[in-house]
Formats: structure tokens, sequence, C-alpha cells
């Protein structure tokens, strides 16, 4: 909707270009202009009507939503315009009651014409536009508008189990996928990825891909590189996920990604190759499923480490066969119920010898968990919640690409799509 609220001209303007938490200033030339409008008409602003204007401005701002308006959508409502000159400055500023009040960040259109907010306003909150023009002859003309955005009827929120692992700013492997859920099934999932930035330094492209309806994972087309900087950007607030359900969260994360150790398990030969920086740090007997209880062929990543935890058949559909309190050294590679972990109950000759699990993979260990020269404890020191183990040479398929932080077996043609 267009508004015109009071207008105030200034007699010069000197702009600064700027797009940054909502402000955005123009370059302009330093000009003098007139502070009455009688000065451009040879009225010398003080005769006729005792100093009232007697013409309107030469640039016209346009606010929309107008002055007083409630349940304003949190997004595609917002936007200034000018006619008849450009636009020098705009503000957003504002926020829930009891919050914090931000600036809104937003971008001006190439002819410096028209200003709209680059992320969601949130939900029941007043916002305040203050916007400025200038006509090509100088004269500036300043505006306001004040509204409140509609309340959310349900919100949805995310989580990622990547954060109960890692603190901010903590190291990862390079196989590290940003994995997001959400509580509730999102329909509008191209507003909601976009509302999630994924920002890398060294820049390298990032794109997220729906599992469902619920899930959302981010990743590069290879490996991250070692010393990658990522922050997550989370901008869900205001995002209408679904009819009247609205994000809540707006907030980062951040993460570092360490040396690169990528480990191949040859199901065939029983042997795992460690590598660490493209050099090969270790080669560890291991075991991995019996026949018909195959372990998975393909890219997997860690995502959970325990030093000790317990494994029950009944979780994973082998009711009576095993129940194990203190499994040591434990580290999950899909949510199937694949582990890499450490074995105690097999003996010593079994490991590169024969394939005897129930599909996880197996290093020689000791009950306990406390015995550094085992290779159990060794690998277990020496990984990264998103350190990549590979299986191959398995007599099963490859597992899906959802199935854990597996979406390194999607190609990158297929991811995002």
């Amino acid at each position: 909707m267009r508004t015109q609220p009071r207008n105030r001209r200034s007699r010069g303007v000197t702009g600064a270009t700027a797009a940054l938490l909502g402000v955005v200033l123009l370059l302009v030339s330093a000009c003098t202009g007139s502070s009455q409008a009688g000065e451009k008409d040879g009225s010398g602003g003080g005769g006729g009507g005792g100093g009232k204007e007697t013409s309107a401005p030469a640039v016209e701002i346009l606010i929309s939503p107008e002055d007083g308006a409630g349940s304003v959508a949190t997004t595609g409502a917002l936007k200034v315009t000018a006619e008849k000159g450009t636009l020098t400055e705009v503000t957003v500023t504002g926020g829930p009651e009891g919050e914090e009040q931000t600036e809104v960040p937003g971008e001006l259109t190439e002819d410096q014409t028209g200003w709209e907010p680059t992320q969601a306003l949130a939900n029941g909150a007043q916002y305040t536009v203050t916007a400025k023009g200038r006509s090509p002859e100088g004269e500036t003309v300043e505006q306001t508008s004040t509204f409140t955005t509609v309340a959310a009827e349900a919100t949805f929120d995310t989580q990622s189990l990547l954060w109960n692992w890692v603190e901010d700013g903590g190291e990862v492997g390079v196989g590290t996928i940003i994995s997001i859920t959400f509580n509730t099934p999102i329909e509008n999932t191209d507003a909601v990825r976009d509302a999630i930035e994924v920002v890398t330094e060294p820049e390298v492209e990032v794109k997220g891909h729906w599992f469902g309806n619920q899930r959302l994972d981010f990743r590069p087309e290879n490996y991250w590189e070692p010393g990658t900087r990522i922050t997550v950007k989370f901008r869900t607030r205001g995002v209408e996920g679904a009819p009247g359900v609205y994000g809540t969260r707006y907030n980062e994360r951040s993460l570092v990604v360490g040396r690169s150790q990528i480990s191949t398990v040859d199901a065939s030969t029983k042997q795992m190759e460690v590598v660490r920086n493209g050099e090969v740090l270790r080669t560890i007997p291991v075991t991995t499923g019996a026949p018909g209880m195959e372990t998975w062929n393909g890219k997997m990543v860690i995502s959970e480490k325990f030093k000790e935890t317990r494994m029950n058949g009944d979780t994973v559909g082998y009711g009576g066969e095993y129940d194990l309190e203190d499994v040591p050294h434990a580290m999950r590679l899909s949510n199937s119920g694949t582990f890499i972990h450490g074995n105690y109950w097999a003996s010593a000759s079994t490991f590169g010898n024969a394939n005897v699990s129930h599909g996880c993979v197996g290093l020689q260990d000791a009950q306990g968990a406390d015995n550094p020269d085992t290779p159990g404890y060794w690998f277990y020191e020496n990984s990264l919640i998103g350190d990549v183990v590979e299986v191959v040479n398995s007599n099963d398929r490859i597992l899906d690409p959802d199935n854990g932080l597996s979406g390194w077996n999607m190609a990158w043609s297929a991811w995002g799509a």
C-alpha cells in the first residue's frame, strides 16, 4: 500500500554507499537544496502562505505497508519505492516486544528506486521504517511508517545432532555433513532452505538437500578442504514453513575443518587403511559383517562417539543374539545401527581373518576401554566427528544417502534437485 506521511526537506545531502543490516546509503555528490519549497520558484519561502509549502516535493517516497498497519505478513509485504527521484537511505528497525530491537538487512534495486528486506521479519513484532530520497535537482525528503507483523498460529524449530558433539567453533572432519531436522513437516521447503545459509572461508559452493520434509542436509561437492571455516546462519524466524506455522530461530553456529582423515575398510581383506592428509597413517586388522549380516558398502561419516555404550540386538532386528553393556570405543556410522567399535569378546586371531559381526566394523580392544595399546583405543582417540569411513568389497549394496550422514553416496547432480 502507498503511504505519504509527513515529508521533511533538508538543505543538502551527502550519501554513502552501504547495504548492511538494513541501512542502505547511496553515494551522491554534495549538493545544496532548498529547505523551503518557495526557494525553487522565487517565492523566497516566506511570502504568500506564511511559510506554508505551495508545491508537492519533487520526489515521492512510498512505503508499504501503510503507517499503523497490523497483522502484516513477515515476507513479501514490506517494500519502499521512490518516484521522481531515488532512495538514498532506508532503515528498518524493530522486533518482538521484550527482545532487543535489531535492524533488518535489505537491498536496493539497481536503479535505486526500490528497497526490500533480504530476510523475513519476526512474528508479532513492531517495526519502524525510515526512508530518505533525493530528486535529480538535489531536493531531499524523509518519510516514516510503523507497523506490526502477524502473530504466529504455531511455530517450528530445528535441531542438529552435530552440535551435541561439537562445541561452537569446534573442529570436525572433512566428511562433515550439516544435517538439520525439523520438529514438524515443512511444506515451503525452498523458503526454509533459503533461510539457512552456510558461509565458508575460503568460499566453496554448498547446497542443501531435503530428505523428506523434516530433514535438510548441507554439503559441498567434494570433501571439505582442511582449514575451512564454516558458519551456519539460521534465519528461519518469521519464515512460514507451512500454513500458519513459522520458524523461530535466529542465530549462528560455526565449525572449523581439521586435518583430513579417510579410513577405508576392505571387507574382503579384512584390513582398514587409515589415511591422514594423503599419507597412510596405519593399517588395522578388522572384522566386518558375517555372511547374511554383511556391512553396508559406501561412504559413511562418524556422527557420534561413545567411550562405552550398550548394544542390544533387539534395537536392530537381532533380538536375543546379543546384549552388551560395555562396548568400548563405539562410533556411529549409520542410523540403522552400523558402528565402528572396539571388540573385546572375539579372539585376537579373528581380526584380519574372519568376518563375524552383525554388520559393524570391529577392532581389537580391551574390556573397560582403558588399554591404549589396542587398535580400538587408538582409532577412537585419533578420530573426529565428521571423519570418513568407507567400506568396500562387502557382499551388500551401498547404504542409502539418508542413512546416517551418508550423503556423499549421492551424485552432486542429484544433490539439491
